[in-house]
């Protein structure tokens, strides 16, 4: 089953049982997939999905500081909720020593020496990762293997 059948079918399944804060979250995950489609005039394969998946939990990961820091408890656990239903649906991530040997294994062959070559290293490093591993810590890995180099 594809990811998208799985995302209707689970909101479906949270029709039914009237669970209206998990049904919200997978109708806006819904909204972004079909805007998504409409927009590059693509099918969303699970690839796509995982991306479109990536950018709204970092959305609502960067909604939680903001709100936390403001003292809006309130607006930062309805945010934290929606990342739980989010994550659902994104693939096993890479642990960080995972990532550390990839970027290393990368660094290595490209040849990449200091902070200069951060591009270079970032561009194959997504291309490999993408997915797989949380950006975020992908680009620590790749500053601290490149200054370490």
């Amino acid at each position: 089953m594809s990811l998208k059948d799985q995302i209707t079918e689970d909101m479906k399944t949270a029709m039914r049982a009237k669970d209206s804060e998990r049904l919200a979250t997978i109708r806006l995950l819904m909204a972004a997939m079909k805007q998504k489609e409409v927009d590059e005039r693509v099918e969303l394969d699970d690839a796509l999905i995982v991306g479109i998946l990536d950018k709204m939990v970092k959305q609502r990961k960067d909604s939680v500081a903001a709100f936390v820091q403001g003292g809006r408890t309130d607006l930062a656990d309805k945010e934290t909720a929606e990342i739980k239903v989010l994550e659902v649906y994104l693939p096993q991530r890479m642990d960080a020593d995972a990532i550390a040997a990839e970027v290393k294994a990368i660094v290595a062959e490209l040849g990449a020496k200091g902070p200069g070559d951060m591009g270079k290293v970032m561009g194959a490093v997504k291309s490999r990762l993408a997915g797989k591993a949380d950006m975020g810590q992908v680009s620590a890995a790749v500053k601290a293997a490149l200054s370490g180099a």
